[in-house]
C-alpha cells in the first residue's frame, strides 16, 4: 500500500454555498472553511469530502454525457420515497427515476453533479 485516501474533492463554483447540500445529505459536519475551500468531516476513520473552488467549473451533463460525468457518489437509503423528498428538499434536482432501474435513482446536487440514491443490496 502506497498511502490511504485523506479526501474527495469536488469542484465547484462557490464551496461555501454548495456545503449545506452535503452537509445534510451525508450527516456531515465541516471542519475548514474558507471561500476557497470547505473541508467536510464525514466521520472517523473515514475520508474528508472537500469541495474546492474553481472558475472554470462545468456542470456534467448526465444524459448527453458532454461533459463527461467521471464520478459520482452512491449514497444508500433505506426508502427511496423518503430518500428523495429529503434530498429534493435539500436542493436537489431529480435526473431519472425511471422504474426501468428499480435498485437506484439519479440526481443533481445544486450545481449538477450528479449522484445516486440506492437501496441496500440484498442477495438474490
Amino acid at each position: 500500500m502506497i498511502g490511504r485516501l485523506s479526501g474527495i474533492v469536488i469542484d465547484c463554483p462557490d464551496p461555501r454555498a454548495l456545503a449545506p447540500f452535503y452537509e445534510e445529505l451525508l450527516g456531515a459536519s465541516r471542519a475548514y472553511d474558507d471561500e476557497e475551500w470547505v473541508s467536510l468531516d464525514l466521520g472517523p476513520g473515514l475520508p474528508s469530502l472537500d469541495l474546492q473552488k474553481t472558475e472554470k467549473f462545468h456542470a456534467p451533463d448526465w444524459t448527453s454525457g458532454d461533459p463527461a460525468q467521471q464520478l459520482h457518489f452512491d449514497v444508500r437509503v433505506d426508502d427511496f420515497d423518503e430518500g428523495e423528498k429529503a434530498v429534493l428538499a435539500a436542493g436537489a434536482t431529480l435526473l431519472e427515476g425511471s422504474e426501468d432501474h428499480p435498485g437506484f435513482r439519479v440526481y443533481a446536487d445544486p450545481v449538477g453533479h450528479p449522484f445516486c440514491l440506492v437501496r441496500p443490496r440484498t442477495d438474490g
